[in-house]
């Protein structure tokens, strides 16, 4: 069990993010991950964190997040931008409040009614029911903001349903009052109904009030200051001040965060800056309210519930659906509204059971909350762990969620399961030859050696190291490094071994060598290598998501022959219509150049240079490299289109991805570090091998001190 505080928060952090990366590989939102992990984690699932760490010490993070998720919300809700769906939002905001009220409140009187042994009489059931229509009728924005956050969404459905969210908890507060002064009525207490209602007003109106004032002075203090770091400082500082202000007031904290974002979103300067600063800063704080909300959920209160709990989730979501279906058709709102935006009203979480608390603290209704308290945290159980899945598939069928960046040769497969089939033998594809047949030199000097290991890349090498022959004059020399115990081959079964390097080698208008040597693989392929004075070596990395495997072969090859060895990493179809080569050190340019020219020889493809700086370099840097880079590429290759991109890396692995969704090929000189100074510095050419969607060639380079006597390279 954790106890202490910073403990809790690493662990919670830690298995929300885990869990909600197992859950993105199923399509689930990833907030339902996080949920799911603080439910494992919580008294509901493992019992690892306490009831009093999460009572007392981690309270604090919940508030937080509260006030950031509906400040994010007020931003969702540009009038502008609303344009024609304000309208919509009306309608569907009240209509889907009132049905959902009212059918939970009759379905839930009903039940508790036919239900014997509930020991409450039909007057102490109405009460019932009034506050559980009541609560019913407020929803999980922050749920909801993920998961558009997540995807990126952007539309008139979007806007919708962030402006209905922002509305709905301050309709979901109105009718809670109405609620609960007449179950005070009912209950026999003093005050009447004009007390109830100005009551409700007063709280509404002075949250939306407080929201203002703090909106504006958000915006005054913005425009003072131009440091990201000193806007969020003192933006934040506003709107914890602004939470702790409507707390002690006994005020709304989301409605008064909803209105601050608002304010600032529709004044005419439209000053964005503290949202973009605040997204930086809120995964975390997001990771931690959802998985402390689901720590927050207990299992048992499923069982507890009872009948009156399952209709009151029934009764809820056909009232969500029906209720903003008739307010879209009232309304005149688009098919896509109508059908879908109940659907993505379903989460509900930390406003119910807000509003449960004070039940459970009002005198004259707390003997209703042992019975309301279970039911609701049953309906916020499901509703949490099912709604954000329904709130990402509205959004997608709306069309209105950024599409993820699929390989088109993956099919349905998604994520990991694409990324392991492209680098299986099933995925591992050649592009057809449709050029005409090389010529080889009359008076050939050398070979270029390849070392295939599995049939799925013996023809792509094969092509690899033909089209590298006839740049350096060589023959294409096929090796296969058998074990010293294996028995000798026959002659057939030799000539079947080689058949596809053989065949693809032909096909170009090659000859192809052939040897089988009994030996290690490593000390092999050197002997192959220098006994034929090989230009080149071409290796394949192993099939498989663990292309490292085979680094104590590679280093002992590349540190043991005078000639570039290229390694290389299939992944998907081989071809390179579009090359990516990205460098860190003008040096390597020239070290690439021959592999580069030998795969523009035979085909024309376009040719990326992505230059890698420091991240706080000068823009003036950017510049004159970009310069210098452009008069090398015109000067050593003029006849092949080329691109020039000089950037300021923060991360130099992610660049390369990034950019790597544009090309076929990526092309890059190995890191010069061995041994422990590799395992130690770590290697960028490995990481992009290990993370890259797209084949890779990585050129190893003779050392320096060995280049005398090496006549080309």
């Amino acid at each position: 069990m954790v106890n202490e505080a910073t403990f809790g928060i690493a662990v919670l952090l830690a298995a929300g993010l885990l869990i909600a990366k197992l859950a993105q590989l199923i399509r689930l939102p990833s907030v339902t991950g996080f949920i799911l992990a603080g439910l494992l984690l919580g008294p509901s699932g493992l019992g690892f964190i306490t009831v009093d760490l999460v009572g007392h010490k981690l309270d604090h993070f919940t508030q937080i997040a509260l006030m950031l998720i509906a400040f994010g919300i007020g931003e969702h809700v540009e009038l502008r931008r609303l344009g024609n769906v304000a309208r919509d939002v009306g309608y569907i905001s009240v209509v889907q409040a009132v049905a959902a009220f009212l059918l939970v409140m009759a379905g839930t009187w009903v039940t508790a009614e036919l239900v014997a042994g509930n020991g409450m009489s039909s007057h102490d059931n109405l009460i019932l029911a009034l506050l559980l229509g009541a609560v019913a009728v407020a929803t999980a924005p922050a749920a909801i903001l993920h998961v558009v956050r997540e995807l990126g969404a952007k539309g008139p459905f979007t806007s919708t349903l962030m402006a209905v969210v922002a509305v709905d908890d301050a309709i979901a507060i109105m009718i809670f009052g109405m609620a609960v002064s007449a179950a005070h009525q009912l209950a026999g207490a003093g005050g009447g109904p004009s007390q109830a209602l100005l009551s409700c007003f007063y709280e509404i109106s002075a949250s939306l009030a407080v929201g203002i004032i703090t909106g504006f002075l958000i915006d005054f203090v913005l425009h003072k200051l131009h440091n990201r770091g000193e806007m969020l400082t003192a933006g934040l500082a506003l709107l914890l001040l602004c939470g702790e202000i409507t707390r002690l007031l006994h005020l709304s904290p989301l409605l008064a965060g909803m209105m601050a974002g608002f304010t600032i979103i529709n004044r005419a300067e439209r000053d964005v800056r503290l949202f973009r600063a605040i997204n930086a800063f809120e995964p975390p704080i997001y990771v931690l309210f959802f998985t402390l909300a689901g720590v927050h959920l207990d299992l048992s209160a499923l069982k507890l519930a009872g009948w009156v709990g399952l209709v009151y989730f029934i009764a809820r979501i056909l009232g969500k659906y029906f209720g903003a279906w008739l307010g879209g058709y009232i309304s005149g709102a688009n098919r896509v509204v109508r059908n879908y935006l109940g659907l993505a009203l379903l989460p509900q979480a930390g406003v119910a059971i807000g509003l449960v608390f004070m039940i459970s603290t009002d005198p004259m209704l707390a003997s209703w909350s042992t019975i309301i308290t279970p039911v609701i945290l049953a309906g916020v159980v499901m509703s949490e762990l099912g709604g954000p899945l329904l709130a990402r598939m509205t959004i997608e069928k709306a069309g209105e969620g950024s599409e993820p960046r699929t390989h088109p040769e993956c099919g349905t497969r998604i994520g990991r399961f694409c990324d392991s089939w492209l680098r299986s033998a099933e995925g591992i594809s050649l592009v057809p030859w449709n050029e005409d047949r090389l010529q080889p030199a009359a008076s050939p000097v050398g070979v270029v050696v390849l070392g295939a290991y599995h049939f799925a890349t013996a023809r792509a090498l094969a092509r690899i190291a033909t089209i590298l022959a006839h740049y350096f004059n060589a023959l294409p020399m096929s090796v296969r490094v058998l074990d010293k115990q294996d028995a000798a081959v026959t002659e057939q079964e030799h000539s079947d071994l080689f058949l596809p390097e053989t065949d693809e080698a032909d096909l170009l208008g090659y000859p192809m060598l052939t040897e089988m040597i009994y030996d290690d693989p490593a000390s092999g392929l050197v002997a192959a290598a220098e006994y034929n004075n090989a230009r080149a070596v071409v290796l394949g990395y192993p099939v498989g998501r663990k292309p490292l495997a085979f680094q104590e072969v590679l280093d002992q090859v590349a540190s043991n022959v005078l000639c570039p060895v290229i390694a290389v990493r299939f992944v998907g179809t081989m071809t390179w219509e579009r090359i990516l080569v990205p460098f860190l050190f003008p040096e390597e340019l020239e070290e690439l150049l021959p592999v580069l020219e030998a795969m523009a020889t035979i085909r024309h493809p376009r040719i990326t240079f992505q230059h890698l700086l420091y991240a706080d370099c000068r823009p003036g840097d950017l510049e004159s490299h970009e310069k210098h880079l452009r008069e090398w590429a015109d000067s050593h290759l003029y006849d092949v289109e080329t691109r020039c991109t000089v950037e300021a890396a923060e991360s130099r692995l992610e660049s390369i991805l990034e950019e790597a969704h544009y090309h076929d090929l990526i092309i890059m000189a190995a890191t010069r570090r061995t041994g422990i100074q590799r395992k130690f510095f770590g290697s960028l050419a490995n990481a992009v091998v290990h993370n890259c969607r797209n084949p890779v060639f990585v050129v190893h380079i003779p050392r320096t001190d060995q280049l005398s006597s090496v006549p080309l390279l």
